[in-house]
């Protein structure tokens, strides 16, 4: 199961080097991130919403490579595999970028689009959908950005450890 943790912080871009502090992590295998997302609220207010899965783009890979496979088996049949595996590219990638953004993954929108009304101007939040981490090697890296826990899917005694050892940071340096 996966837990949800969205993580606020005082800078506009530190969610964003977060979550690349995170991917790197990832690449050690010290963290699983099922989804993440990025919520920035500059000066004016604005709003602005990173998803780091891009499903249009998911789908229309996945679309356009099953279509040329289907469209040269048809192209075969009527002995011209070249110009079906084109035809059902084109099909299959329009219809997979389609279904692409029409589907959610992961962290809901709607969910994001509440989060992103609570942070304050200037700064930015990050959502993450963790599916298992070593918490003793991945919370020394993200101390230093100074995270506060804005909510979490954690069990109240798991929600507590993690701001105990987000704030061990804060007390040290006072």
């Amino acid at each position: 199961m996966s837990n949800l943790v969205i993580l606020g912080f005082d800078g506009f871009h530190t969610a964003d080097e977060v979550l690349n502090k995170l991917r790197s992590l990832q690449k050690e295998y010290l963290i699983d991130l099922e989804d993440a997302c990025v919520v920035e609220r500059d000066g004016d207010g604005k709003v602005h919403i990173k998803q780091a899965v891009n499903l249009t783009a998911l789908g229309a890979a996945a679309g356009g490579s099953r279509g040329a496979i289907w469209g040269m088996l048809f192209g075969l049949l009527f002995l011209n595999p070249l110009a079906g595996m084109a035809i059902g590219a084109v099909a299959g990638a329009g219809a997979g970028a389609l279904s692409g953004s029409l589907s959610d993954y992961g962290i809901r929108d709607d969910f994001i689009q509440k989060i992103a009304e609570t942070i304050p101007k200037g700064s930015s939040a990050l959502c993450v959908l963790i599916r298992s981490v070593t918490e003793d090697k991945v919370i020394p890296e993200i101390e230093p950005y100074k995270p506060r826990v804005l909510k979490t899917s954690l069990s109240n005694e798991q929600e507590a450890k993690l701001k105990a050892a987000l704030g061990r940071l804060e007390a040290q340096a006072a």
